[in-house]
Parts: C-alpha cells; sequence; structure tokens
C-alpha cells in the first residue's frame, strides 16, 4: 500500500499516523521525492483501512500496491536511486559507469596489467572473478582467496573500486575490503545468501539468472532490501533461449522495462550475454542507447590463453574502442 502525502504535512499528524501503522505490525518506507512524499507500507495491509487514511488531513491519496516486491518498486521510490560505490564513485539517476576487467584472476602481473589499461581507457570500477563457478567441475574454479588479494593489489595500484562474485556465505569475510559484491546467476535465487547481504553496508551487483522473469530478478532484490541494504544494482546478463548462436540471448527490453518497475539501477553485461568479443561492441552500444545506467565487460590481455571465458573476452585495445562510442551514443542515449 502507498500513502501520498500532501506538501508540508502536520508533523504530529503524520507521527501519529506512523505509530499507529507500526502498531499493526508494519514498515514503513519513506521516499521523499521532488513533488511528493511517499509512505509505502510493507507487510500485511488487508485490514488497513484506506477510506480512513484517506480522509486524514495530510493525506493526498492512498493506493494499493499488486506486485510482490514492495522496497524495489518504483511506486515506492519514483526517483531514481543512486548507489554510491566510493565517493565519487556512483551509479544511477545519470551516473553512468563501466565495469571491466577478466573474467578471472590469472596471476598478479595479469591483474594488475588489466587494472591499468582499463582505468586508461575510462573504466570507472573493475572487475575480476577469484571464485569462478564452472559448468564443469574439472575446469578452472578461481584462484580464490589468493585471487582476492590479487585484486585488492590492483586496486591499490590503480585505484579502481574492485567487483567480484561471492559464491558462498561462508566466503563473505573474505569480503570484507571489496567495494561492490557480485550474486552470479546460479545464486540469484540463493535466498539464504540474499538475506544474508542484506545485512551488510556494501553495493551488491545482482545478475539475472539465466532462466528468471523480471519479477523473479526484483523479488530477489527484495531479499535484500527486506534486511536493509538498499545499494543494490542490477545486471542483465541474458538469459536461455532456444538460440544457439549465441551463449544466451540479451534481453535489452529488460532495461526500459525495468525502468518502469524499480528504481534501482541497471547494468548490462554483454559479455556473458553474447559469448563472442565480436558482438560486445554493438550489445554494448545498444545497452546505452536503451538506457542502461552501466555497463559489464571483460577484458583480457591475452584472451587467446585465458583461463576462462577467452571467447568473449576484449583486448585493451578493443576495449578502448568500445568505451570511444559507448560516449558518443550516452549524449543521446534513451532515458525513458
Amino acid at each position: 500500500m502507498i500513502v501520498v502525502l500532501k506538501d508540508n504535512p502536520d508533523q504530529k499528524q503524520l507521527e501519529n499516523l506512523v505509530a499507529w501503522l507500526k502498531s499493526m505490525g508494519l514498515g514503513i518506507h519513506m521516499s521523499e521525492g521532488q513533488s511528493s512524499t511517499i509512505m509505502g507500507l510493507i507487510g500485511d495491509t488487508s485490514s488497513v483501512d484506506m477510506d480512513l487514511i484517506n480522509a486524514l488531513d495530510i493525506v493526498e491519496t492512498v493506493k494499493r500496491v499488486q506486485e510482490p516486491y514492495k522496497n524495489v518498486n518504483r511506486k515506492f521510490h519514483p526517483e531514481d536511486t543512486v548507489v554510491e560505490i566510493v565517493p565519487g564513485v556512483s551509479i544511477g539517476g545519470g551516473n553512468f559507469q563501466v565495469i571491466a576487467g577478466p573474467c578471472s584472476v590469472e596471476s598478479e602481473e595479469q591483474v594488475c596489467e588489466v587494472a591499468e589499461e582499463v582505468k586508461k581507457a575510462g573504466a570507472g570500477l573493475y572487475r575480476g572473478g577469484a571464485f569462478k563457478p564452472r559448468t564443469s567441475p574439472y575446469a578452472f574454479q578461481g584462484m580464490r582467496d589468493e585471487g582476492i588479494k590479487l585484486l585488492l593489489e590492483a586496486k591499490e595500484h590503480s585505484g579502481l573500486p574492485i567487483v567480484t562474485e561471492v559464491m558462498d556465505i561462508s566466503h563473505l569475510p573474505l569480503f570484507e575490503n571489496v567495494d561492490v559484491i557480485q550474486v552470479g546467476a546460479r545464486n540469484m535465487q540463493n535466498f539464504e545468501l540474499l538475506k544474508e547481504l542484506g545485512h551488510i553496508d556494501k553495493p551488491i551487483l545482482l545478475k539475472r539468472g539465466l532462466s528468471s522473469t523480471l519479477q523473479e530478478l526484483l523479488m530477489s532484490a527484495e531479499y535484500i532490501m527486506a534486511g536493509g541494504n538498499e545499494r543494490i544494482i542490477l545486471c542483465e546478463r541474458g538469459i536461455r533461449t532456444f538460440e544457439t548462436a549465441t551463449r544466451n540471448t540479451l534481453d535489452l527490453a529488460a532495461v526500459p522495462l525495468l525502468k518502469t518497475m524499480t528504481h534501482l539501477p541497471i547494468v548490462v553485461d554483454p559479455s556473458h550475454a553474447t559469448g563472442i568479443a565480436h558482438l560486445v561492441k554493438p550489445m554494448a552500444i545498444a545497452a546505452t542507447a536503451a538506457g542502461a545506467d552501466g555497463l559489464m565487460i571483460e577484458v583480457h590481455n591475452n584472451p587467446a590463453a585465458a583461463l576462462c571465458d577467452g571467447a568473449q573476452s576484449l583486448t585493451p585495445t578493443a576495449f578502448a574502442d568500445v568505451m570511444k562510442c559507448v560516449d558518443a551514443v550516452r549524449p543521446v542515449a534513451y532515458k525513458g
């Protein structure tokens, strides 16, 4: 349920209304926009008398929300959420960021060299996989805690905030100095992990599952936000369809659709979506034009020798070319 308040509501009446609603076991999410203040009521509102609330002098209107996701719903929070990664680096609300780096951390030389190259090209955050979920148990699984140490070293040398994926709740202590914790597609509905991330004061990059609907993605984000963590970034990384020419099918319509459904920022990962390096550039341009708040692109200093996903990785030179094209598109990008 949403309660839209009139301008400059009487504070005493507002306090009484809030106390009454809380006494009914409801949570309250306050959102102050440029033109109105909205109270989002979270919980079982079936017994709430809408007419009684609507009759109050401080109330403009009352509406019921049918969608099961509440906190992440744009109806509860009309203004775009801006997620601050570190001071001076934010995403959402007009702040566009490119997250770039290798699929997996392989060595100190590799991780530091690529960090310097993507920073030079204009990336704002550095990605690298320390823990790698792989379909085959025999494939490279990542350097794990040693990989995080190397990412932190690259952060120290380049100054770029780092993004890396968590696989299990037990690994979270290793992520204390990681700037953004990524939840991969396979863990999008790992609800125990999501609940734990809800208690962490750190940005979460939540990737859409391989076969998940947009509502399921938002419900996963709701798990995190219900725990108190509102610093969530959504990521469209392609979904599984009948098409086999690409690794996945990039659902670019998800970007403008999600913009109407939620206030959370949305980035697009054309690397995992296509699985083919030469498709990353056109899809990155298209995602920017569709209104994405950022991109996530895999970059490797020697893709042919990469231990993971070399076929979709760009060289630093190719990445710099993508950045020039994206920068040209951004001023005229779709803002719907």
